[in-house]
């Protein structure tokens, strides 16, 4: 899926230069210019959920440190991650839908704005999606090996990538797959959680710094569903129409994967998670889970399949 790469590469490195950094670019940049050591001290007061991303830029940014180098990394995360979702609609659609997928991430406002931040937010879409795909691969083939690993990686780069983990075995439920498939994802899902136990301890006791993380409401998850379906009013009604007719995808034989039933949970499932955490104790900020839009092109793309399909036959 080169097209949708190039095209978020090309849409990432359009203004990627622009003046001035934002409070968490600029984090960035003075952390990951200090040295390791230094970093290692700060982690264990503050952002260790931030570690892996700073010791990688500390490495990025040797080689030059500027606000585009910063921002370089989640440019090419993007281009990434639009190819892989245009790979997962090729390997559970067709070529077509995996095209459209693909280039309708590469479009999205959303992935553009964290395809231009140098934070860790962009290379977690990216984890995230590439995870999915293994998680495809497994469920055909019973490997879990890679899929554990990467997703595992995915969650040291920001620890609510996790709930990855609640999509999967959704899309599993949908499947309606047997033992034997539960039983491999279970374990691979069981070691990605006891690698990312450390973690959860010390950021759990760090967790003052989100004491600014307000309640998520209706609203909240309002705004979340226009920023995946797309800005405007004629391109969000359009794409929630072709996502719904997407969900046909949901019916069919147990065992299959298909785009509605990789698609609907993964866009869905872990912000939900998140905000109904959130209404006990506040941790719910859209950008903690950019890696769940990545649902929400394979559902509209498998729409607009489905509606091409259907006009075709007229």
């Amino acid at each position: 899926m080169c097209l949708p790469a190039l095209v978020m590469l090309g849409l990432g490195l359009w203004g990627v230069d622009r003046g001035g950094m934002w409070r968490d670019e600029a984090v960035t940049f003075q952390v990951a210019r200090r040295s390791v050591p230094q970093i290692w001290q700060l982690l264990h007061g503050v952002d260790a959920v931030h570690g892996l991303y700073y010791l990688l830029m500390h490495a990025v940014l040797a080689l030059h440190p500027d606000e585009v180098m910063l921002r370089l990394p989640s440019v090419c995360a993007a281009a990434v991650t639009a190819a892989l979702v245009g790979e997962l609609g090729v390997r559970l659609a067709g070529p077509r839908v995996g095209l459209w997928a693909g280039l309708l991430y590469a479009v999205s406002p959303l992935a553009g704005h964290y395809a231009q931040e140098g934070r860790s937010y962009a290379l977690v879409a990216a984890g995230a999606t590439g995870a999915t795909l293994l998680f495809v691969r497994g469920v055909r083939t019973g490997a879990w090996r890679a899929y554990g690993t990467v997703l595992a990686l995915t969650c040291w780069l920001h620890e609510f990538a996790v709930l990855l983990l609640l999509a999967h075995a959704a899309s599993l439920a949908l499947a309606r797959v047997g033992t034997r498939l539960w039983r491999g994802w279970g374990s691979a899902a069981g070691l990605v959680t006891l690698t990312l136990l450390p973690m959860i301890l010390v950021s759990h006791a760090q967790s003052a710094q989100l004491a600014w993380v307000r309640p998520p409401t209706w609203a909240t998850a309002e705004s979340l569903l226009r920023w995946f379906l797309g800005p405007g009013e004629v391109v969000f009604w359009t794409c929630l129409a072709l996502a719904l007719l997407g969900l046909a995808g949901l019916a069919g034989p147990p065992g299959r994967l298909t785009c509605a039933r990789v698609g609907l949970p993964l866009a869905l499932v872990p912000p939900a998670a998140l905000m109904l955490v959130s209404r006990l104790s506040p941790l719910y900020v859209d950008r903690y889970v950019l890696y769940a839009l990545s649902g929400a092109p394979l559902l509209v793309a498998a729409g607009a399949d489905r509606l091409a399909r259907l006009a075709a036959r007229l």
